[in-house]
């Protein structure tokens, strides 16, 4: 011990002289004669400065101050690929230095309009067999990042990073023990003792914690993070062996990453400063690559509301819950409905309709098992655009692996051509994606409002996890059981936590309770111009108290969150933020378990005191003071109910034939609605069909007023049955929001032809008992497109349905086909169980035309035969055999129809 001592105290004098701007070459006695230390200086040559140092061993580190002050010591650099070990035995071999500027517009986040000046200096360096790294540096003004640089044209296998931040031992941490879904709580510590944090995810001495990591350094502050990953890597984490004071970059899953030549790893970042520059800063998304989608006019942020915290899947499955969650959204002003885990593929479209004919889009819940592949995502994605549906959450990913990182760059390629929004749930952290991506509105990556309460919790966030990015945090839960804390607490907390969809997470009988939160919530934007830290700390005060109060403004307008967690206390707000002249402040507080609103009038050399009980908080609204002005609320923008009708509505039509379309639009009352637009949306036909028919329009169209429209559509020749929804649209200008789009569809149905796959034909409707019915393979687990080739008693069929008891699917036939035929029985990937049993029946009209007895895996499969002549609807029922559904996965193996050519 006392032999290594004096070089880590000679390595960090020697880095911090250099920090503080004193350059001290030393002499051969302190330093072997290849040691080497450089700079690199914030723009402005004040600030923050992180200091390169190559030791006598040719070991790379790397410290950081702030000020002039030390925040963090020397911490080892380096990396090890299948071919080189870039940790020691290094050379120098030159630098580079450059100025980088960035500035860009983001669509979401704590501050829209962004510009960033960083000084870089790339440093290369050699081994001793001549293979040679680079090293880049940037210092910004609220931070420091690094990356390695591997050359080469061929593929670079990364075995581990030796990267290290050093802090001081008793320096206080704010810690997550880390879980690829980030879902565990954040601990205060010190650096040493993290390794207590629970729960514990450790081997050994070593424990993991996850990104972002805060520390508290003398008065500074360094948030540890990264940016810039994709699918050439891996996320990262930091392990911490018991009571060291380095934190060391590892892989995710402690697996080794490749990716093609030249490789840029992603920035080691350290956000450093005032706890307000860490608030502000906006470094992560500085470092990352600029937007890969040009037109960004589509993608609009907002308040959701979701009916999954108060109704878990039986609201999701009930198309009369989620009318009611869209019709409190569009009486509010709201501008989206979450639809989560449980909704019926029937019942999307019609329900996509009516939440758009008030204003209101539909976001739409998926497994990311859904989407895993191309061509489930070529599936599905497509099919819900043609919806209506605004854009998707995507839960349960729960991985840091390269090759997630790869299914996140391929997913928001697809949602992006498709103009689809995205919020990651189950997943892992921002690290700069919504730059790159800004079709994502939110990612969770935290333990939010669904996994219990916790007030300290909720200030370390501000801190912590939500200065990276969006957070999906579903706040204001006023109705919850048991409540931990006070419904000023709930309101602020769609202040506090940013979050480009905030999904508010009660349902419109617990809104109703308080209704001074419903009115806060109708004039919330989730788009802010400047994010400013008006108070508050992650550290208990002298009470026992830990508070934050974070002002966001939008405009002219500022909003403002408090959050307190512990026994109570008057919260102080400097309003020092606010600017020039006389502000209206209006205040949403807790008075006796209910929240009101009081209203005064400040200057920004005032303090605004709020009264906070036991895990409380507050929110507020400030606005330019005028003469006659008692409030800062804007215009809440609803829609009419109006009424679009088609004849007909459904319709048979045979290959080859058409069918006339007509439309009538009106509003019933109120005031007369603008830009008018009536016409069938041709885009959305299938290929070949065609129409014929004017867009029809009114510059102005009164109550009680009809517009009118006419149109042909023709099915082509050769169309096989199909079921297809014929959409008409109106829509009409609403002012300050978006246009208002109304839709009906004409649901035409074309008979099958000839011998027909079954499996080829659409499904008018299908159910089934695990997972979705899979086409031309066995039905699989949960997700769609899962299963494998259908296999009955050794056999492989090629066509087919796979299925699981109790299932039914039914089919247009039109009275045109004649016979069924099908092989049936139990799919050989349950064989080994032993368990299933079903029963396989065909139904023309609702009348049982064949079945067959109970099969079994070990009884193989059954010949199935039906007379379905003049049958207008052909319904194909997987059936229990009596000992439950589970092992039930049947097979519809080569199933034909054989209909009139």
């Amino acid at each position: 011990m006392d032999t290594v001592k004096p070089r880590l105290l000679g390595t960090t004098a020697i880095a911090f002289a250099l920090l503080g701007g004193v350059v001290t070459a030393p002499s051969a006695a302190a330093a072997p004669s290849n040691a080497h230390a450089w700079t690199v200086r914030s723009p402005g040559g004040t600030g923050v400065t992180a200091a390169l140092n190559l030791d006598g061993a040719g070991a790379l580190h790397l410290a950081v101050a702030s000020g002039g002050s030390p925040v963090l010591a020397p911490g080892k650099l380096g990396i090890t690929t299948s071919a080189h070990e870039f940790d020691s035995g290094l050379s120098f071999a030159g630098r580079r230095d450059k100025v980088v500027r960035e500035s860009y517009d983001m669509v979401t986040g704590k501050q829209l309009d962004r510009s960033a000046t960083m000084n870089e200096s790339t440093f290369t360096f050699r081994t001793a067999d001549h293979a040679s790294f680079d090293v880049v540096v940037r210092a910004a003004r609220d931070g420091v990042a690094y990356r390695y640089v591997v050359g080469g044209s061929g593929p670079v296998t990364v075995q581990k990073e030796a990267s290290t931040f050093e802090l001081p031992a008793d320096a206080t941490a704010w810690v997550q023990p880390y879980q690829s879904a980030y879902e565990t709580e954040r601990t205060q510590t010190t650096a040493a003792t993290a390794n207590t944090a629970e729960p514990r995810t450790c081997t050994g001495s070593t424990c993991s914690f996850g990104y972002p990591t805060l520390f508290k350094v003398g008065g500074d502050y360094a948030l540890l993070t990264e940016s810039d990953v994709d699918g050439r890597y891996s996320g990262t984490h930091l392990d911490h062996v018991d009571g060291s004071t380095a934190y060391t970059v590892a892989l995710a899953d402690n697996k080794p990453v490749t990716a093609p030549g030249p490789l840029a790893t992603p920035w080691r970042t350290a956000i450093v400063g005032s706890l307000d520059t860490v608030v502000r800063s906006t470094l992560v998304d500085d470092l990352a690559p600029p937007s890969k989608v040009a037109d960004t006019s589509w993608i609009k942020p907002g308040v959701a509301d979701w009916s999954w915290l108060t109704g878990g899947v039986d609201a999701s499955a009930s198309a009369a819950t989620q009318r009611s969650f869209i019709d409190y959204a569009a009486a509010h002003g709201l501008s989206y409905t979450l639809v989560d885990y449980g909704w019926q593929e029937s019942e999307i479209p019609d329900l996509v309709r009516y939440a758009r004919a008030r204003g209101v889009d539909v976001v739409l819940w998926f497994a990311w098992t859904d989407l895993a592949t191309q061509q489930q995502r070529d599936s599905w994605l497509p099919k819900i655009k043609s919806w209506g549906v605004a854009g998707v959450k995507v839960d349960y990913m729960d991985s840091d692996a390269q090759s997630q990182f790869q299914w996140y760059g391929a997913i928001l390629a697809d949602t992006a051509r498709l103009h689809l929004m995205i919020d990651f749930h189950g997943a892992t952290i921002p690290r700069g994606l919504q730059r790159t991506w800004p079709q994502v509105m939110s990612v969770e990556g935290v333990r939010g409002e669904e996994n219990g309460q916790n007030a300290d919790r909720d200030i370390f966030l501000a801190f912590t996890r939500n200065i990276v990015g969006s957070m999906d945090y579903t706040p204001t839960w006023f109705s919850r059981p048991n409540r931990q804390d006070s419904a000023g607490h709930e309101l602020a907390q769609a202040v506090v936590f940013e979050s480009g969809w905030t999904h508010l997470g009660d349902d419109p009988a617990g809104f109703a309770t308080q209704p001074a939160a419903e009115r806060y919530f109708e004039q919330l934007p989730t788009t802010w111009d400047e994010t400013r830290l008006a108070a508050g700390s992650p550290e208990q005060d002298a009470n026992g108290n830990r508070q934050v109060v974070l002002a966001r403004r939008n405009g002219d307008r500022w909003f403002v969150g408090g959050l307190l967690a512990g026994p109570g206390a008057t919260m102080t707000t400097p309003l020092g933020f606010l600017g020039r002249g006389r502000w209206l402040v209006e205040t949403t507080s807790d008075s006796n378990g209910t929240l009101t609103r009081t209203v005064s009038t400040h200057t920004a050399a005032d303090t605004l005191s709020v009264t906070s009980p036991v895990n409380g908080g507050f929110a507020a609204i400030a606005c330019p003071a005028a003469p006659g002005r008692t409030s800062c609320d804007k215009p809440v923008v609803t829609a009419p109910a109006t009424s679009l009708t088609l004849t007909p509505q459904t319709a048979v039509v045979n290959p080859g034939s058409s069918l006339s379309v007509g439309a009538g639009f009106t509003l019933p009352q109120g005031a007369p609605l603008h830009d008018v637009r009536l016409g069938l949306d041709a885009a959305r036909l299938p290929a070949g069909w065609k129409s014929a028919g004017r867009t029809v329009s009114a510059g102005t169209l009164p109550a009680g007023a009809v517009l009118s429209g006419q149109w042909t559509v023709t099915v082509p020749a050769g169309q096989q049955g199909a079921v297809v929804e014929v959409p008409v649209v109106a829509t009409y200008a609403r002012p300050g929001a978006e246009p208002i789009h109304v839709e009906q569809v004409v649901s035409v149905k074309v008979p099958p032809h000839g011998t027909v796959a079954v499996s080829t034909l659409p499904f008018e409707s299908a159910t089934n008992g695990w997972g979705p019915v899979e086409r031309d393979q066995s039905n699989g687990e949960t997700g769609s497109g899962d299963g494998k080739p259908i296999t009955v008693h050794g056999t492989v069929y090629p066509r087919g349905l796979g299925a699981n008891a109790v299932s039914d699917v039914k089919l247009f036939l039109g009275g045109r086909c004649s016979t069924f035929t099908a092989t049936v029985g139990i799919d050989d990937e349950v064989a080994a169980s032993t368990q299933g049993s079903v029963t396989f029946s065909v139904l023309g009209d609702g009348k049982t035309l064949s079945s067959t007895p109970v099969l079994t895996s070990a009884g193989g499969p059954a010949q199935l035969t039906a007379n379905v002549s003049g049958a207008q609807e052909l319904d194909l029922v997987l059936g229990d055999g009596g000992d439950g559904t589970a092992f039930d996965h049947g097979d519809w193996a080569m199933p034909e129809l054989t209909c009139q050519g």
